[in-house]
């Protein structure tokens, strides 16, 4: 009996070696084992173990393993391989605590400097763009002294060998720059890297420890936190404003003529030509049109296969715009890089664009939120697209549309856009305590217009009360622009003072005396039941009436001209409208503009018409916020010309508000001898008289539309009145009758 249970035993022991020889489940000796395993972390991969052990420490930063590919060991000599080892991979490990020098930043804020451009080396279109864009903007400077981040004159946007946009020797002119410092501290932007037929992502110099602002860039190149990744955008993309989106309207419910599309080159063979080749058996010529041609390239009939003449025919019947406007969502597959036009061109078409290419670190996708505008698919499940996309329920069709056009217009229309959205991700790592959330990113009006650094509560914006479920405050500060002496107890700023201290809506009174003389005694002053606090205007400037003054204590501001001339019932109504639409200007002198089709430039017109897009500052309410982002956000260059004209800044403020909102200001209650009681005032009389006061006005008009790149204001034709405004019914039920009196 003993001995038959050793035999079952010796028997079982034999059974579970032969079963841990054939799983490989025998562990090496501790020395080969630590070789081993040092060996595999630096090849990324285990030839003797196809499946993965978990039990091993995860590697973070995967070596690059594509050189032992066979099909790049065809086409590159191994110098190649090691070149493009060296450029791309040595500061794969680089993210910003090991690779960036924060000090400069911290000491002189964020501050980009651009390279000088050297004599006889060309430069491309679209890269000439991105250094206007930031030469133009407020983060630029001169002094390298002062720069917190350094961006080359060189052209990098295109290395491919085969471009004739390409520049050659750029290891060795980079190198030579004096303030090169291995790339620390730099920004490399580009759009093409590699040549045919790998299209690496090498650029054919060492970037160093620079960050890379990339197209078409792989999560596996990608390094978090540290590159970024932008949109491939073409050479016709417009610098600045740019087109906004397509969608004019929502329809209900949300569905087009066709559900799928696609037009583009269909590859034979190589990188890419995988996904493309493949369309076909998903196109059904109804609602699904996926539509690929062959015919491009010199040499393209040597190389046609049995399906090319078919598909080039269908490929003509199709005219692509007309496919794109009218689809509900649009194919943006790989090409030969990871990137593709067509993800742009979706994004403006309000077609929800369906993501295949697969590795592709999506744009700014640091701060976005894709699953909220696009669909993110798999190449690998192509003929799963049409049933995945049919699942999707109405509703969130209409939000995926949507917010295709809050991003576009937020951050791809233009190069302008693309280029300060990376300088403000930028800036949100190096300034960590003053960076936007998400919710500043992925909602209107997105990041480039909300400023971090002017509070971290998101209720100090006008943009977020729905959002969070509160109420701006209801209170105001009035704000009055003195420019004249005061000079006798019966000109109009005393009386505008003593009606407006009278509503139960203020909070205070800020006089900002702009005048040469010097500021009146306080006995001046009329008593009121709220403080009236006078401030010296900075340099005596007009922009300083829109400077971020600490002593705004309220949400609400109400902007007044010292002529002005309201009643305390026309400042309470106009407040209570104002609660309702915190993020835009409320008010009552209105203006418009208009296109001059003989003269081929914006006109300024006062006529009183049911027609505006303007609100004056001289009688109206917004947010306090609209004084910070005027200060911080509006280059020097356009409020040094308001200051020497004396003029033109309530032009400037609508624009900067209706940019922000894409909406018109709204006009209250009809004022009719507004004009004619302003005119009568002797401190403004003449500049209203002045015909070169109102050209000015045009000439501003002008100016101020070419830097915002389009024309911002929106016209309207809302006007808002008290409830039963001139109905026939008795005074006693009214609660604004005062107004009917005027």
């Amino acid at each position: 009996m003993q001995a038959k249970k050793r035999y079952l035993i010796l028997l079982s022991a034999g059974a579970c070696l032969v079963l841990l020889f054939s799983l490989g489940g025998v562990q090496l000796p501790a020395a080969s084992r630590s070789r081993s395993r040092h060996d595999r972390s630096r090849s990324g991969h285990r030839p003797d173990q196809p499946w993965p052990h978990f039990s091993d420490p995860l590697h973070p930063f995967a070596s690059w393993d594509q050189a032992d590919t066979e099909e790049y060991n065809v086409h590159m000599s191994p110098r190649q391989k090691r070149d493009v080892h060296a450029s791309v991979y040595r500061g794969k490990r680089c993210r910003m605590d090991s690779c960036f020098d924060f000090s400069p930043c911290q000491k002189n804020g964020f501050k980009v400097y651009v390279y000088p451009q050297q004599k006889g080396e060309k430069i491309s279109e679209s890269y000439q763009n991105i250094l206007s864009t930031i030469e133009g903007s407020r983060f630029y400077t001169s002094d390298p002294g002062q720069a917190c981040l350094f961006v080359l004159s060189l052209d990098t946007l295109d290395r491919d060998q085969l471009s004739p946009q390409y520049v050659h020797n750029l290891k060795t002119k980079v190198q030579n720059l004096p303030l090169w410092n291995d790339g620390r501290n730099h920004l490399i932007f580009n759009l093409y890297s590699g040549t045919w037929p790998d299209y690496t992502e090498d650029l054919g110099f060492d970037i160093g420890q620079a960050m890379l602002a990339k197209a078409s860039i792989s999560t596996e190149n990608f390094r978090p936190s540290f590159d970024v990744s932008i949109p491939l955008f073409s050479k016709e993309h417009p610098r600045t404003g740019g087109e906004r989106g397509f969608l004019k309207y929502n329809s209900i419910p949300p569905f087009r003529k066709y559900m799928l599309v696609f037009k583009g080159k269909r590859y034979l063979t190589g990188i890419g030509s995988d996904t493309r080749n493949a369309l076909y058996h998903v196109h059904n010529a109804e609602d699904v049109v996926l539509l690929t041609t062959c015919k491009h390239g010199k040499d393209w009939q040597k190389h046609k296969d049995a399906r090319c003449d078919r598909d080039n025919a269908e490929y003509d019947k199709y005219d692509y715009k007309e496919m794109l406007h009218n689809s509900t969502f649009c194919l943006v597959p790989r090409g030969r890089r990871l990137g593709s036009f067509r993800f742009l061109e979706a994004l403006q078409a309000a077609c929800v664009p369906v993501m295949l290419s697969n590795g592709w670190e999506l744009p700014f996708s640091e701060i976005i939120d894709w699953n909220t505008a696009a669909v993110i698919g798999d190449e690998r499940l192509l003929l799963q697209i049409p049933t995945t996309v049919r699942s999707i329920h109405q509703d969130k069709i209409l939000s995926l549309r949507q917010q295709t056009q809050f991003l576009w217009e937020a951050y791809f229309s233009s190069v302008e856009k693309i280029v300060l959205t990376t300088l403000e991700i930028i800036q949100d790592r190096v300034l960590e305590h003053g960076s936007r959330s998400s919710l500043m990113w992925n909602s209107h009006p997105g990041g480039l217009f909300t400023l971090p650094r002017y509070s971290g509560y998101l209720g100090d914006f006008p943009f977020y009360y729905a959002t969070l479920g509160i109420k701006p405050y209801h209170k105001f500060t009035a704000v009055i622009h003195a420019v004249s002496p005061l000079v006798s107890q019966s000109q109009p700023i005393l009386k505008l003072l003593v009606a407006v201290a009278r509503s139960q809506y203020c909070a205070q009174i800020i006089v900002l005396w702009n005048c040469d003389k010097p500021l009146p005694a306080k006995h001046r002053w009329p008593a009121t039941s709220v403080p009236v606090i006078v401030i010296e205007g900075e340099n005596k400037v007009m922009s300083s009436r829109f400077l971020p003054y600490e002593t705004i204590a309220t949400d609400a501001v109400l902007s007044l001209d010292e002529d002005t001339v309201l009643s305390t019932t026309e400042v309470d109504f106009a407040f209570t409208v104002w609660q309702s639409f915190p993020e835009r200007i409320v008010g009552y002198p209105a203006r418009s503009h208009f296109w001059d089709s003989n003269k081929e430039r914006w006109g300024y017109t006062s006529k009183w018409t049911n027609d505006y897009s303007m609100v004056l500052t001289g009688a109206a309410i917004y947010h306090r916020y609209y004084h910070y982002l005027y200060t911080n956000y509006l280059p020097t260059s356009l409020k040094s010309m308001v200051d020497q004209l004396a003029n033109c800044e309530d032009i400037l403020m609508n624009f900067l508000v209706s940019a922000v909102t894409k909406l018109p200001p709204i006009k209250v209650t009809q004022k009719k001898q507004y004009k004619e009681t302003m005119m009568g005032q002797s401190s403004r009389a003449s500049r209203w008289a002045d015909p070169d006061h109102f050209a000015q006005r045009q000439t501003c008009m002008n100016k101020f539309a070419s830097w915002f790149g389009a024309m911002p204001l929106v016209h309207s034709q809302m006007r808002l009145d008290p409830v039963l405004f001139k109905d026939q019914v008795s005074i006693l039920r009214k609660k604004y009758r005062d107004i009917e009196r005027l």
